[in-house]
């Protein structure tokens, strides 16, 4: 089981609840989104992609709901790095609420892309040096 060293509080809003007086399904993957772009960020992949136009681009997520979240309250999305292939990587993301509970659980792959040519670009070593930091653990 991952150990999710990535940890983002976010601050539940009151426009993210729908009729039935729970956030909405679309809020989770956009906690998802701030995850994932939080990890990239702390991998130096946003910085590489200013400079070079390569960089991550989304080729699937998925979310399993466990819970409701109500406003108000706090929440911390969670991330870990669940592999590294050529052109490719997986994260993991948990979604924990203020009682220390996971709320959902997601996937995203992700692809390495090379906005210049429209195509898969190998993932840079400094990244997966970066991620075994992080994650304290070899891919």
């Amino acid at each position: 089981m991952p150990n999710f060293p990535m940890k983002l509080p976010i601050r539940l809003d009151w426009s993210e609840m729908d009729l039935f007086g729970h956030i909405n399904n679309v809020a989770y993957f956009k906690y998802i989104q701030a995850s994932r772009v939080n990890y990239w960020e702390a991998t130096g992949l946003a910085d590489k992609f200013a400079e070079t136009r390569l960089g991550p681009i989304l080729l699937s997520t998925s979310c399993q709901f466990i819970q409701p979240l109500h406003y108000p309250g706090t929440i911390v999305a969670e991330a870990s790095i669940t592999l590294i292939k050529n052109t490719s990587f997986g994260i993991h993301h948990r979604i924990i609420n203020e009682q220390g509970q996971v709320c959902a659980e997601a996937n995203d792959v992700i692809v390495y892309f090379d906005f210049n040519k429209n195509e898969k670009a190998p993932v840079p070593a400094l990244f997966r040096q970066k991620v075994e930091e992080i994650e304290g653990k070899q891919f």
